[in-house]
């Protein structure tokens, strides 16, 4: 017995040491800094079908190189995106920058002599200034306080830039010769809110400050640089929005505001009378961005239908309007003239992917600089979206995208996930879906974004129809609304419709999970609010009277109380459907304790309640190893409790 009994304890072992790296190789490695709290292992097998998904590419935009003529993009080749220089259409990408955080920002001195950037740490935000020198990062900030890099003098001698330095909290305006950082000087102290540096004037003498108070109230200043004095522009009982400002070589200060209308009109601010003189109208739509050509003869716009960009070029001497055909439907950004004609934007869309073009403002002839990877699949085998346009409960208009599955590949009625976009002041617009295309593609879910009353892009009117706790929930009662438009299209299965979101689209889905949880399979938030109160309580405090002028004021009692009420938290006991939670540990506008208390109420109600944390990043992941295995996680959740597999 006792022979036998050895015999079969090492053939045990033996076997079980077999095994090991054999179970530990089905597994996808989780990445050092996630926490995956009751997230079951990742299956090798769902990497390896996912792939192809995970492998895509994008490249922004983001300046001209005045010296080379190259095109500076951003794009990513390892962990994070990092500045790429292309110096032909299609060109080789040349890295520029290798930091282990993201860069998305940058400006190149008037006449290419410098290259600054800025980058935080882990997702904090707390931006720092760099000048990229014999090709590495050389700290121009003081490495500490939050700084904003803002323009370039016209002389190339200064840059202007926010900072916190003095209080902690809110922005001052500085100066600097980036040559010699210790120049770096206050130009002016603020008193709150959101100041940044907007342009120079042409003749380098006055600064153009702007103050966000709220979506719809952007204060001017025009600052005297050698005297140290302001002088306000703007009239702070008359709220006025602005989607771009900028001075024209003549002197002409443009601007796309609303200020006498309820959408942005393109047009000048008169400095004497400091009145908006409009000249492009675009009737219901926004004009959202613009640049101006160093010439001063162009002016190349946005304009936006209903998520949709559509580019058009002004010509200030014959005041010709003329519209950029070519462009794949999606979204625009990044306008920008290079100083010898040439615009510069990022076309986003479904079926091209995400890339930097130009556009000739004589010929309107369009150049592709960069064909990002998509993992070795077709771009333009992606879906594009379809415009699902609704009255909701009390017959308010809005309007969201629809990604169906190919028809031809999935037959009958298909699941649904409404995914809910942040801000609020934020707006779903038919861009790549990047990874989510696999959700589309290969397991036939239809994917819905809506634009609930609070979303740019409608006008100033629509984008406060949600301001204050007490109008709070009715963007949730038009997710109903649309809940009640897709559960009739003969092409979704009403009994499969799932709910997600972030940032305040975060808040969205929890709010949604109460309310309609009985047409609902499950919920995933990511880094959303879950208490309006701890939130305010909480979120950095330069940030938090910006926030109140949206959601309220938690030190106000019967705010405070209407704030509780409608706080998904306080309900929490409700929420009968599977969630799962996505958090950033440094995420300095919705702290991670929002995720960590509506985690521990589901749970204590013995309902499912996934936790992915991420230790290293802020307000959503941007590492791709992260947002892969987030992504990975999210397709489990999505598999079990939507389509219900095991």
């Amino acid at each position: 017995m006792t022979g036998k009994w050895l015999i079969s304890m090492v053939v045990a072992a033996v076997t079980i040491a077999w095994q090991g790296p054999a179970l530990a190789q089905d597994v996808a490695p989780k990445p050092a800094a996630l926490v995956a709290d009751q997230i079951p292992d990742i299956p090798r097998e769902i990497v390896d079908r996912t792939r192809p998904y995970m492998e895509y590419r994008t490249a922004s935009f983001i300046d001209w190189d005045p010296k080379s003529r190259a095109m500076l993009i951003s794009t990513r080749f390892a962990d994070t995106n990092q500045l790429h220089r292309v110096a032909t259409p299609m060109g080789q990408r040349e890295q520029l920058t290798f930091a282990g955080e993201p860069v998305y920002s940058a400006r190149y001195a008037p006449d290419g002599s410098a290259l600054l950037f800025e980058k935080d740490s882990g997702g904090n935000e707390v931006n720092q200034i760099y000048a990229l020198t014999k090709g590495g990062p050389e700290l121009l900030s003081d490495g500490e306080s939050r700084n904003n890099l803002g323009p370039w003098s016209s002389s190339g001698k200064l840059v202007a830039f926010g900072s916190n330095k003095r209080t902690g909290l809110y922005n001052d305006i500085y100066l600097m010769d980036p040559a010699h950082p210790d120049s770096a000087r206050m130009l002016i102290a603020s008193t709150g809110g959101g100041w940044f540096p907007i342009d120079f004037s042409p003749d380098d003498k006055q600064l153009l400050v702007f103050n966000y108070v709220s979506v719809t109230d952007n204060q001017l200043y025009l600052i005297d640089i050698a005297q140290g004095t302001s002088r306000k522009l703007t009239d702070s009982s008359k709220p006025v929005g602005y989607d771009g400002l900028k001075f024209a070589p003549d002197g002409r200060l443009w601007a796309a505001s609303d200020d006498g209308s309820d959408v942005k009109r393109l047009g000048f601010v008169n400095l004497e009378t400091a009145s908006f003189e409009p000249v492009i109208d675009e009737k219901v739509r926004d004009i959202t961005d613009f640049d101006i050509s160093q010439d001063g003869r162009w002016i190349a716009f946005e304009v936006n239908h209903a998520g949709r960009s559509v580019l058009k070029f002004y010509d200030m001497q014959s005041g010709e309007v003329r519209v950029v055909d070519g462009l794949s439907d999606g979204v625009i950004s990044g306008v920008k003239f290079a100083p010898w004609g040439e615009l510069g934007i990022t076309l986003n869309s479904n079926r091209t992917g995400t890339d930097a073009y130009s556009v000739n403002p004589e010929t309107l002839a369009i150049t592709r600089w960069t064909r990002s990877e998509t993992g070795g699949l077709d771009s333009a085998d992606n879906v594009a979206p379809e415009l699902v346009e609704i009255e909701s409960f009390d017959g308010e208009k809005m309007s969201g995208f629809l990604y169906r599955p190919d028809p031809a590949r999935y037959k009958g009625k298909r699941p649904l996930i409404i995914d809910i976009h942040g801000g609020p002041e934020g707006q779903a617009t038919p861009r790549f879906l990047g990874r989510n295309n696999y959700l589309i593609n290969e397991l036939g879910i239809a994917i819905f974004y809506p634009n609930v009353r609070g979303s740019i892009g409608f006008g100033k009117r629509f984008v406060t129809l949600d301001n204050g706790p007490w109008l709070r929930e009715n963007s949730v009662l038009d997710i109903g609304a649309f809940l009640d438009q897709l559960q009739g299209d003969r092409l979704i299965d009403r009994k499969r419709i799932a709910i997600s979101g972030g940032s305040y689209g975060g808040y969205m889905t929890l709010a949604s999970m109460l309310r309609y949880g009985k047409k609902l399979k499950a919920g995933l938030e990511v880094v959303g609010i879950s208490n309006f109160v701890t939130f305010l309580e909480n979120t950095q405090a330069y940030r938090r009277d910006l926030r109140r002028v949206e959601y309220g004021d938690e030190r106000i009692p019967e705010q405070r109380a209407k704030l509780e009420e409608i706080s998904p938290l306080l309900r929490a006991s409700e929420i009968n459907i599977p969630l799962m939670v996505v958090t950033g540990a440094n995420d300095p506008r919705v702290p991670a304790s929002e995720a960590d208390q509506i985690v521990a109420a589901v749970r204590a109600n013995d309902r499912p309640a996934w936790h992915l944390l991420a230790e290293n990043e802020g307000h959503g992941f941007r590492k791709k190893a992260n947002a892969d295995y987030q992504f990975w996680a999210s397709l489990i959740f999505w598999q079990k409790y939507l389509l219900g597999e095991k």
